[in-house]
């Protein structure tokens, strides 16, 4: 392994690290982390592409946000790259959980902390609504990417068809669309 390589695996766990840290709001909160960071300061990857492992880790077994640190990370150096960042993203928040996990009773039935639960709740969704308003540019590209995204919608909300079910058939529509388009 060369040295270039290990140099970007230790940034990527310093990165993660930090950013596991101190992000709220889930995985979406630190997948818009990553498009300030990788998409619009270090231009390492596009809003497509970071939708694409979106994407992808979100329709994987697992955490959305490990699946995506690890690919991201694989994509930059190869496995060390995604262990680095997988580790990078998770050490801070296993530690929290173990804390809390020790506390739980103390927490569940605590008047403050139920108190400031309801505020985070309520400042995690306009972190969610960023992110989705900012990827929004990379998915839905023209007429045809509003049309699956909104029967996708539909087909959730009303047809109680679950997340991997969507996921093919918007994956086949895609192909079946840009073959369409490529002929």
């Amino acid at each position: 392994m060369d040295r270039e390589t290990l140099k970007k695996a230790a940034g990527l766990f310093w990165y993660f690290l930090k950013t596991g840290s101190y992000t709220f709001g889930g995985g979406w909160g630190i997948v818009m982390a990553m498009q300030r960071e990788f998409v619009e300061k270090r231009k390492w990857i596009t809003d497509e592409e970071l939708v694409d492992l979106t994407s992808v880790g979100r329709s994987l077994p697992g955490t959305m946000i490990g699946n995506v640190t690890y690919l991201f990370g694989y994509r930059q150096c190869g496995v060390l790259g995604g262990l680095a960042s997988l580790i990078g993203i998770s050490f801070m928040p296993v530690v929290v959980i173990i804390a809390v996990s020790f506390f739980y009773v103390q927490f569940r039935d605590n008047l403050y902390v139920a108190r400031a639960l309801t505020g985070v709740r309520a400042a995690v969704i306009p972190i969610m609504l960023s992110g989705a308003i900012t990827l929004r540019r990379a998915c839905f590209t023209d007429k045809i990417t509003w049309l699956f995204g909104g029967a996708a919608a539909l087909l959730f909300l009303f047809a109680d068809l679950g997340a991997i079910p969507l996921v093919l058939l918007g994956g086949l529509c895609g192909f079946i669309v840009c073959e369409v388009r490529n002929r």
